[in-house]
């Protein structure tokens, strides 16, 4: 499938800032509902592994999901729902998300892993998708009840749970590696040549890791980060950060290049500031295609 085909919608877009709204109230019911309720309280046998003992679901996962999937079904009743715990017993619904002219994908606890550990970096992630493009997301923290919205073409915003509004924006470009701070998945990344990508990841000013990409997307949007690279990607892990970043200011692309989307191949993410940081991180890295 090429790019120009993948822009192209079948109708017109569904998409509002009610919409939106709709899908960060439905966010938040799950966390008050169902998610905080559980942390910190979990059983031995609400915790179970799916492919290996650091993947981790709960009983709160899967009931949020359920929770999130059914509200949506009364909302947005035509469109294909790709849900993180679904896609481990339906895998086929990843690779329908590329044609189906409306999806939502649902991560109901992206960091279960510390949800699990009890500790509160942890958010819930919703994204709407035509024909396999983002054009809504919300980004939740159950903790704080601080969202992080964004609509195609319409910016990226934060919006407590006051109501009070604060438009976000990515950090400015950078042009040396030492000033670059962020989240780079180095020990899973193509690396072409590892000892090029270690002495410039030493010289890095600040790298972290919060097991969670909820966080990491919400802290890059907001200008508190340089760079996240990524080397699993999942659509409901990142088609949320995907559409925030960008309408925050940033650019992101797969490892070769290309745009992040279900139909198109490559491996990675790699976000920054603007094109020609996105490049710097990549020779830096010598990240492979």
């Amino acid at each position: 499938m090429k790019a120009e085909d993948i822009m192209m919608t079948a109708r017109p877009s569904v998409v509002t800032r009610a919409l939106l709204e709709d899908l960060s109230l439905i966010a938040r019911e799950a966390a008050s509902r169902i998610i905080m309720p559980r942390f910190g309280q979990l059983a031995e046998g609400d915790i179970k592994t799916k492919s290996s003992p650091s993947d981790l679901v709960t009983v709160a996962d899967v009931l949020a999901e359920d929770y999130i999937a059914d509200r949506l079904k009364l909302l947005l009743p035509e469109a294909l729902l790709i849900g993180e715990e679904r896609c481990c017993s339906h895998p086929a619904l990843v690779e329908q998300a590329a044609k189906a002219d409306l999806s939502v994908t649902i991560d109901p606890i992206d960091g279960t892993a510390n949800y699990a550990a009890g500790l509160p970096v942890f958010g819930v992630m919703v994204a709407v998708l035509e024909r396999g493009v983002p054009v809504a997301s919300v980004i939740l923290d159950p903790v704080t009840q601080s969202a992080s919205l964004a609509l195609k073409n319409e910016g990226a915003w934060s919006e407590d749970k006051a109501g009070h509004i604060t438009p976000l924006q990515v950090a400015a470009p950078f042009r040396h590696v030492e000033e670059i701070t962020g989240k780079i998945a180095w020990r899973t990344l193509p690396l072409g040549d590892t000892a090029l990508a270690d002495h410039n990841l030493r010289a890095m000013t600040g790298l972290w890791d919060l097991r969670c990409a909820a966080h990491e997307y919400r802290l890059t949007a907001a200008g508190h980060g340089h760079v996240l690279a990524y080397s699993r990607t999942c659509l409901w892990d990142h088609c949320p950060g995907w559409l925030l970043l960008h309408e925050a200011g940033g650019y992101g692309a797969r490892l070769n290049g290309a745009t992040y989307h279900a139909a198109i191949p490559g491996r990675g993410l790699l976000y920054a500031p603007d094109k020609a940081s996105w490049h710097l991180v990549h020779s830096a890295l010598a990240l492979a295609l």
